[in-house]
């Protein structure tokens, strides 16, 4: 109650619910750039509790105006492309981790405020490693298929670098540089680690997971992800993690906030949506059974969430297509 907050990246999928539960709360907020914030100035409580700054990810010193006498940080901006891009290095990997320093570097000169920064990171900087991926594409590992990712796994950076997964390289960086500048530097930072977050569209325009997403359900395609595996968690409960973990004293270290690991079967949305002219099966979504390995939300659970099922939060996502006319069937 009372307390001014600024998230970085505002204007996207995950920041924007964050920014709406921030409001709801009657925090004062702080978000980003003004061109792209409409959607955020119709919340309610915008008018009178939401100041918007315009900052660059990589110039030293721009976020300074915008975290200035808050309590908290909320740093959600990074660039999140998979393969739309020329140059990883200026594209991806300097945004996230010369961004994500600049932010806390940002944050150290109000440190006298600022009592907890928050980090979205991302799964990709937790999984991505040979074993996993070997898993994947062979089904033989030494991994077991009983495996349970937690937050003491970590991607292998020089893995990501081998196989050119650079925006995996570029949240494993970024979230290796946050907690080693935290710990020089004696900030409290608590990091979120979604999967594949989907659910309602707050923003107009849509992000990468919402895009792959509507992609699967158009063409019946998994759009290169691994293994045609998704680990499912809904935007809502992102936005949630994120404000839970500000708000408890106990919290630290990172969480994954993963609701289902499930293959991406066609065969489940035939069920939820009987009407929807989705594409037939593939072989391997026919083939598809049990995933290969699980992801612990034991530790996202003790923040007090209660995560929104899956089927609802595709059922949510859908109507969020259907209202901005990209899914035009009707649906029972």
């Amino acid at each position: 109650m009372g307390k001014v907050v600024c998230v970085t990246g505002a204007s996207g999928f995950i920041a924007s619910w964050l920014v709406k539960l921030l409001l709801h709360r009657t925090e004062n907020g702080k978000g980003g750039d003004p061109s792209k914030v409409a959607h955020l100035k119709a919340l309610e409580g915008a008018k009178e509790r939401l100041e918007l700054f315009e900052a660059n990810l990589l110039e030293e010193g721009s976020f300074d105006a915008a975290v200035d006498g808050c309590d908290g940080v909320f740093h959600t901006a990074s660039p999140v492309l998979i393969d739309n891009f020329n140059d990883p290095q200026m594209e991806l990997i300097e945004p996230a981790v010369r961004g994500t320093l600049n932010v806390l570097s940002s944050c150290l000169k109000s440190k006298a405020s600022i009592e907890r920064v928050v980090l979205t990171s991302s799964m990709g900087s937790v999984m991505y490693n040979r074993d996993i991926t070997e898993l994947f594409t062979t089904g033989n590992s030494s991994t077991t298929t009983t495996t349970v990712i937690d937050e003491t796994w970590f991607s292998d950076p020089s893995f990501c670098e081998e196989t050119q997964q650079w925006y995996l390289f570029s949240k494993t960086l970024a979230e290796e540089a946050a907690f080693n500048f935290a710990k020089e530097n004696g900030m409290d930072l608590l990091c979120i680690n979604p999967g594949f977050v989907i659910g309602p569209l707050l923003q107009p325009t849509l992000n990468l997971t919402s895009q792959s997403f509507l992609n699967f359900i158009r063409e019946g395609k998994s759009n290169g992800m691994p293994g045609g595996i998704f680990m499912y968690v809904d935007v809502r409960d992102v936005a949630s993690a994120h404000l839970l973990a500000f708000e408890n004293p106990s919290a630290g270290g990172r969480y994954c906030v993963v609701a289902n690991v499930l293959y991406c079967s066609l065969n489940f949305l035939h069920d939820l949506y009987p009407t929807l002219n989705l594409p037939k099966s593939s072989e391997e979504n026919e083939a598809a059974s049990t995933p290969l390995f699980q992801v612990s939300n034991k530790k996202a659970k003790s923040l007090g969430i209660n995560f929104i099922s899956v089927e609802q939060s595709v059922k949510d996502t859908i109507q969020s297509f259907k209202e901005r006319n990209l899914v035009t069937s009707t649906i029972c």
